[in-house]
């Protein structure tokens, strides 16, 4: 069951017309085109997407996309919240969400349950994971990974016993409190101050331990503030530490680094892995177009035309456009759903500039998203000396100038 959280508040505008795993990452994919390939190379083939906010593009993604054959029992469904005899409410956390889905499972058989995050970006096997979850013979078992303190603030901490039996539990504690849950962790670890264990968000439940949880704690909606304090107090939970890398798409901010260390010549995040494909919608587009520009650590998607001057540590989406003379730096431009038609073309003037990047300008540090135009002689130089919030046509968020789905910027704009 992979969680598609809530309104995705800490990443708008992106999740303006869109839910959060329906967000565009690495150029052509979808954010929860993660975890369901670490399903699928993991052997899984029963998956429910659990989502409520914004649903329409992430449910036509998973139906274009995921399409077992017909001797197949496997399946990538999308549950969203409804009303019921027993609930006539929306999803109101993590558990919650959870507890309203469970009778879709009734006709499955099954003895645990996976429950993943719709907003992750890593590579994991999890049948390492649930291997360890039969040998412990646990009841619940949660994949944790250390973090500085900085970071724990913003997580569930835990600490164990020698054996990895998870004895305490918090969620999201106090800077101030952070000094008592320290763990004993490896000296490289602790030379770099990841002295925290983290919850990822990734559990393996036994069945019956996670309908009794639900059952005994009916008004409990979140897993970390309050299924998991419970289950350590009769029921075997144990930590499964995991070491390849992994990062949270929570904010603005940390999708935008992730995006842009993808194009790195080694990134800690391999695309390239012939054992850990990443799947997506296969989309039937031309081969991308390049006249004339410099690129320097740059990914660029299929159907694009670029003509631009130069193009630098950036992410190109799917049927980009950038015009001749325009420098892009910086920046994750997520394409367009359709190329321009030659009506439009012909209707082009300095209001009504094509899809995509006009000639002749410079953006640099921005994240532009899909079926933007953006016209001639535009300048856009994201940074800490523009005033953060909603704009006139577009938003700064941690210095990072942000133009929302369908935003049109005039001929000569300057930010």
């Amino acid at each position: 069951m992979i969680l598609g959280g809530g309104r995705g508040s800490r990443l708008h505008p992106l999740t303006g017309h869109r839910s959060k795993p329906a967000v565009p990452i690495a150029g052509k994919y979808r954010l929860v085109d993660i975890p369901i390939s670490n399903c699928l190379n993991s052997g899984i083939r029963k998956i429910y997407v659990l989502t409520q906010f914004n649903s329409a593009s992430l449910n036509r993604h998973i139906k274009n996309t995921y399409n077992f054959d017909a001797f197949s029992s496997g399946f990538v469904d999308i549950l969203a919240a409804e009303q019921t005899p027993k609930s006539q409410t929306w999803f109101q956390g993590t558990a919650d969400a959870v507890r309203q889905s469970l009778h879709h499972l009734e006709n499955h058989e099954f003895e645990y349950i996976l429950i993943l995050s719709g907003d992750q970006l890593y590579q994991m096997d999890f049948n390492a994971l649930i291997n360890e979850h039969k040998n412990t013979k646990a009841d619940l078992t949660i994949a944790t990974i250390p973090v500085i303190d900085q970071d724990a603030t913003g997580f569930g901490i835990l600490k164990r016993d020698e054996k990895y039996r998870i004895l305490s539990f918090i969620e999201k504690p106090a800077l101030d409190k952070l000094s008592e849950w320290k763990s004993p962790v490896p000296q490289n670890l602790k030379a770099d101050g990841k002295e925290y264990l983290a919850s990822m968000g990734i559990y393996v439940f036994n069945k019956a331990l996670l309908k009794q949880l639900m059952k005994e704690n009916p008004e409990a909606v979140d897993f970390g503030k309050e299924l998991i304090p419970k289950a350590l107090q009769n029921a075997k939970v144990f930590s499964y530490d995991y070491t390849g890398y992994w990062t949270d798409i929570g904010t603005i901010r940390s999708f935008y680094e992730a995006n842009l260390e993808l194009t790195e010549t080694l990134p800690r995040f391999n695309l390239y892995d012939n054992d850990n494909l990443i799947y997506t919608r296969a989309r039937l587009l031309p081969t991308s177009k390049i006249s004339g520009t410099t690129l320097d650590k740059v990914l660029i998607a299929e159907g694009s035309i670029l003509e631009a001057s130069r193009i630098v540590n950036s992410v190109i989406g799917i049927r980009s456009r950038i015009g001749k003379g325009t420098t892009v730096e910086n920046c994750i431009i997520m394409g367009n759903d359709y190329f321009p038609t030659a009506t439009e073309i012909a209707q082009k003037d300095a209001r009504h500039p094509l899809l995509g990047i006009g000639e002749r300008c410079y953006i640099s540090n921005a994240i532009i998203d899909k079926n933007v135009q953006i016209g001639n002689d535009v300048r856009i130089v994201g940074g800490s000396h523009l005033s953060e919030g909603k704009h006139n046509f577009f938003y700064v968020m941690d210095g990072i100038v942000i133009l929302p789905k369908g935003a049109v910027v005039p001929d000569g704009t300057s930010i």
